[in-house]
């Protein structure tokens, strides 16, 4: 591994003066940024701890909804009772994020930032309608996390600039939500197609009056599947509308070939995944009370 300077800064105004006059790398995790290192896939003068940062340590629930802060760490998500009853799809994420250990240390907005295709958080994040705050220099701008990720570990922050937390609304009535992934095996912890899901119900609990997918590792970023949310609306929540739902979701995708699954197969698992994780998210919707 390159040798490197290694910074921890206590406030935000001092990890971005450090980030912007060095173009040194955050670590908020380092689960993903530490190998980068070793293998040479990033390389950097400077690496500058964000863990310390109060800004990006926040966790709350209020009735405007939930802040999360980008170096929250998996473990911390996943203990949090009010997060579990109504982000449960934040929960499904961060208990597959590796083991304990690596979930004690990696945080969603580490995995956000590193923007990659395959992310298990984005499609959930997406799903949930998270906003990202973007702090730097010269001010915060917000940023709907469908539009963070602009292509294969490449996103929207200029140098200097770093995600501070991200926002989500507060669900409402019948609401919930929903994240599955197919891997190959346990042994290649890389989604081959990754879908997360947010359902709105009336208060009879039969019809579909919001609805948010977002999929992943089918195209070169996550991304918003608008079609499939236009058509949810108004809809039964049956069988078949979900199964019509997968259909729509094959039709916005653009897989590749590799190692882990072909073209066709990413194809076929996403209308599966799409149709699973809408009946998750609609039975758990409709076991909440209005």
């Amino acid at each position: 591994m390159r040798e490197f300077e290694f910074e921890s800064p206590d406030s935000l105004a001092g990890a971005i003066q450090l980030l912007e006059s060095s173009k040194g790398k955050p670590l908020a995790g380092g689960t993903d940024l530490i190998d980068h290192l070793r293998t040479g896939r990033v390389v950097t003068d400077l690496v500058v701890d964000i863990k310390k940062i109060p800004e990006l340590n926040v966790l709350e629930i209020n009735d405007e909804g939930l802040r999360l802060g980008a170096a929250v760490s998996c473990r911390k998500i996943c203990a949090n009772a009010e997060i579990k009853q109504h982000y449960p799809a934040l929960i499904d994420v961060c208990s597959i994020i590796g083991g304990i250990q690596i979930q004690s240390r990696a945080s969603v907005g580490g995995n956000l930032c590193n923007s990659g295709a395959a992310a298990d958080s984005t499609p959930a994040l997406i799903a949930l309608g998270g906003v990202c705050s973007v702090t730097g220099s010269s001010g915060t701008r917000e940023i709907p996390v469908e539009e963070f990720c602009t292509g294969p570990s490449q996103n929207v922050l200029e140098p200097g600039e770093l995600v501070t937390e991200i926002k989500f609304p507060l669900p409402v009535g019948k609401s919930s939500n929903h994240y599955q992934r197919f891997i190959p095996r346990y042994e290649m912890d890389i989604a081959v197609v990754g879908v997360g899901a947010s359902l709105t119900l009336d208060d009879s609990g039969e019809n579909i009056t919001a609805a948010r997918v977002g999929l992943g590792a089918v195209a070169a970023k996550p991304f918003l599947a608008e079609k499939v949310n236009e058509f949810l609306i108004g809809k039964s929540v049956t069988e078949a509308t979900f199964s019509e739902a997968g259909e729509i979701a094959k039709g916005l995708i653009s897989p590749i070939d590799d190692h882990r699954g072909t073209v066709e197969f990413r194809l076929q698992v996403t209308s599966v995944l799409v149709k699973r994780v809408l009946t998750e998210a609609a039975k758990r919707a409709s076991e909440k009370a209005t």
